[in-house]
């Protein structure tokens, strides 16, 4: 009622275009706050095998601007029943998060990936263990793991915390795209297959790359330095 009266005055003081509503767009405001607090209170139920659904939502979650303040797995009569509580998160919280937990120096998309999989981790794992010791035996387990997979004619294709974060995207949308928790044994061979394998290496990128693309001309400071 607020936000329509508002409008009103508005469109009285000839603030606003004719064409828009006062009613109608205060109609939309609240359907967007309701899906809005459904995301953010809801609990999900779904069954062992879906785990990759518990992405899915905090994907969405994450494109609202929250992320997982706490996590939680409980299993219940009728299946499994996924309870998280959302935050608002601010610049660089989730790469200052992954570095105080691991060490682990990454970008903030970088970060947040692996620091999902990682609460997912301790979640399924340890989820009464403390949080930097579920992190560590989550470095041990999961992210060394995937960095040895990969062959040595392929390690200058990226990071090792690019390649982790491209592995669990990967996972995730195989297991999307075939209904099914693709485990990560599999996922991490179709990558190597499928992605890595046809990536040109980091350092050849760097090396072959045109002016134009580094941003260095015949005129910058730098020229012949």
């Amino acid at each position: 009622m607020n936000i329509a009266g508002e409008l009103m005055d508005l469109a009285e003081g000839g603030l606003i275009e004719e064409k828009v509503d006062p009613l109608a767009t205060s109609e939309l405001i609240m359907d967007s706050y309701r899906r809005l607090w459904k995301e953010l209170t809801e609990k999900e139920s779904f069954e062992l095998g879906e785990r990759w659904r518990v992405g899915a939502r905090i994907r969405r979650l994450n494109e609202l601007g929250f992320d997982v303040e706490e996590y939680a797995i409980k299993t219940a009569a009728n299946g499994t029943q996924i309870q998280l509580q959302p935050k608002v998160v601010d610049a660089g919280h989730h790469s200052r998060r992954l570095l105080r937990l691991t060490g682990l120096d990454a970008q903030e998309n970088q970060a947040r990936r692996l620091l999902n999989d990682m609460d997912a981790y301790r979640a399924d794992n340890n989820p009464t263990l403390d949080e930097e010791f579920s992190a560590h035996l989550w470095v041990n387990e999961v992210f060394e793991p995937i960095v040895r997979a990969v062959p040595r004619e392929l390690g200058g294709k990226l990071e090792p915390a690019e390649v982790v974060h491209e592995v669990l995207e990967h996972r995730w949308y195989m297991s999307e795209r075939e209904d099914r928790n693709v485990p990560m044994a599999e996922a991490v061979q179709s990558y190597l297959d499928d992605e890595l394998r046809h990536r040109r290496d980091e350092a050849e990128i760097m090396l072959t790359a045109d002016s134009k693309t580094i941003g260095i001309d015949g005129d910058s400071e730098y020229a012949g330095n």
